[in-house]
């Protein structure tokens, strides 16, 4: 891992760069961090420059004050501003990632060549779910990150990796239970008070995937095609036997359609410099 310090709140960030060629972020679900995207990073870095920061407050990056989504996308221009990266880049992420590359593509986006959103979508926490986080947080408060990690499991997980993938369930386990309770509050916080991003949809003019597991209870298919129908430009990958974490239930599928993606992108961007 690498290190950048963020400039107004001097806030030490780590991140993952690895490869070289055109630039993809990937951006990490909660409660986990950057090591969620171990098996992609190889794979994809034989062909791009995949950069994975770790979120204020997980993994290696301390705890931001007043941390919000739209600050997890100023965190990304930063840290490409850091790296001297003035191309348009691939922005991607699962869950709470997706909700950041969404305040991306609203703040950035002239910065923005393609869009990634792994099973996340659009809209704010309602009344119910904006609750929900509030006793999160209390449990978190109470009983460290154990409550949550109990909490959140059954949803995180599709039934096919509960019931048949160990390792999996494990390794979320261990990703999520080196996280502290004051990085987990800090951004229930900001996922609770996240902006809607459903306005923005319509006026999202670069190439998007839209990637769901078919066992996603907490944004399930149905809401990702209908995201995906939103977007002009955007199609959608279904992972069979994943849920909300498909980029960990199926690292092979996720990574495949990920890779499919962005060479699609570019070989169009080649026969235009061709034309």
């Amino acid at each position: 891992m690498k290190l950048m310090t963020l400039r107004a709140s001097q806030t030490p960030i780590a991140y993952e760069d690895v490869g070289a060629g055109p630039v993809v972020v990937l951006l990490h679900a909660f409660p986990l961090d950057s090591g969620m995207w171990r098996a992609q990073i190889g794979p994809l870095a034989q062909h791009y420059r995949v950069i994975a920061p770790d979120a204020p407050g997980f993994g290696q990056s301390a705890v931001s004050a007043g941390l919000t989504i739209d600050a997890l996308a100023d965190v990304v221009a930063e840290l490409l501003d850091h790296l001297g990266i003035n191309e348009r880049v691939a922005v991607g992420g699962v869950s709470m990632g997706g909700y950041a590359s969404f305040s991306f593509a609203r703040l950035y986006p002239q910065r923005l060549r393609a869009l990634i959103l792994a099973d996340t979508k659009a809209d704010p926490d309602d009344e119910q779910a904006r609750a929900g986080r509030d006793r999160m947080i209390q449990l978190v408060t109470e009983h460290g990150p154990a409550g949550v990690i109990n909490e959140l499991l059954p949803k995180l997980l599709g039934p096919s990796t509960v019931d048949g993938r160990p390792d999996v369930v494990r390794t979320v386990r261990e990703l999520a239970g080196r996280q502290s309770a004051e990085g987990l509050v800090a951004a229930l916080k900001a996922l609770r008070d996240r902006p809607d991003a459903r306005s923005s949809l319509g006026h999202i003019s670069v190439p998007t995937v839209v990637i769901v597991g078919q066992e996603d209870a907490v944004t399930p298919p149905d809401a990702a095609q209908v995201l995906a129908a939103a977007i002009p430009n955007a199609r959608l990958v279904v992972i069979p036997r994943a849920g909300h974490l498909s980029n960990l239930e199926d690292p092979d599928a996720f990574t495949a359609a990920v890779r499919e993606f962005l060479d699609r992108l570019a070989t169009e961007a080649g026969a235009s410099r061709t034309v």
